[in-house]
């Protein structure tokens, strides 16, 4: 596909009836692998995930260069949208939209990290206007860190600020909300009633819905964060414990398509 066509592609996935599932990677054999299942439609890259394929921590920690760097490599390396986590947008989110989709990705996670609404809002908008200068259709999926930064506060104070922030990212040009939580059915509905039938986007945690149960609540879009890079290390983990333990190769590896 074109950027164009990928860009629109990401854009139907968002609003179909179907829920978006992406699994997130973080370099070019994860991708692969993942790409490589017929039910990926898209993929989603975890910027945890490559900040410590690097050796750095998370929270803009990594050089804008290596994050860009990477996220291209995965969008080249695949023939579905990508879509980049890039944190806050590293100290400019308009020129790091740019950058990126200079590189082939087509969406990306832009974290609010619970700023004033206006600065938030500012960079929602100023990521919108880069991506509509490029001219690529580009899905913006802006996350407010209103539970993950604020659940101490009373359940009714942070999900109003949520709501609020929400919908103004909404306004101001982003695709769908990204709130990461673990929370059930009843926080999903009402942020769904709150910001928007298919607006909203979750991570895959414990307590949150499977994703039968959350077509039925209205939700767009799940990712799952750096969660398959640590299942992925502990399986390695596993095996070298395994095999200092005394054991061998297991007959039958398959090998990746």
């Amino acid at each position: 596909m074109t950027p164009a066509e990928s860009g629109a592609e990401l854009r139907r996935l968002h609003v179909d009836d179907e829920l978006l599932q992406v699994v997130n990677v973080w370099d070019v054999v994860s991708a692969q692998a993942v790409a490589a299942l017929p039910e990926t439609r898209a993929l989603a890259t975890a910027s945890h995930s490559i900040a410590a394929l690097y050796g750095y921590p998370d929270g803009e920690q990594i050089p804008v260069d290596l994050m860009i760097d990477m996220v291209g490599r995965i969008a080249r390396a695949v023939e579905v949208p990508v879509s980049a986590d890039l944190e806050a947008g590293y100290g400019d989110a308009g020129e790091t939209i740019r950058r990126a989709i200079g590189v082939g990705v087509v969406g990306a996670n832009l974290e609010d990290r619970l700023k004033p609404l206006p600065d938030a809002v500012a960079a929602v908008e100023a990521a919108v206007a880069a991506a509509d200068a490029e001219g690529v259709p580009f899905s913006l999926n802006a996350r407010t860190d209103a539970w993950l930064v604020g659940k101490d506060r009373p359940r009714e104070v942070w999900m109003a600020d949520a709501i609020e922030r929400g919908r103004a990212y909404l306004d101001a040009g982003a695709t769908c909300v990204f709130v990461p939580g673990n929370f059930g059915d009843d926080v999903v509905a009402d942020l769904v009633e709150g910001i928007g039938w298919r607006r909203v986007s979750l991570i895959g945690l414990p307590d949150v819905p499977p994703p039968d149960r959350l077509v039925e609540l209205g939700v767009a879009r799940i990712s799952y964060g750096p969660y398959p890079q640590r299942v992925t290390l502990a399986s390695l983990q596993d095996l070298a414990a395994m095999l200092y333990g005394g054991g061998v190769l297991p007959r039958g590896i398959r090998p990746l398509n």
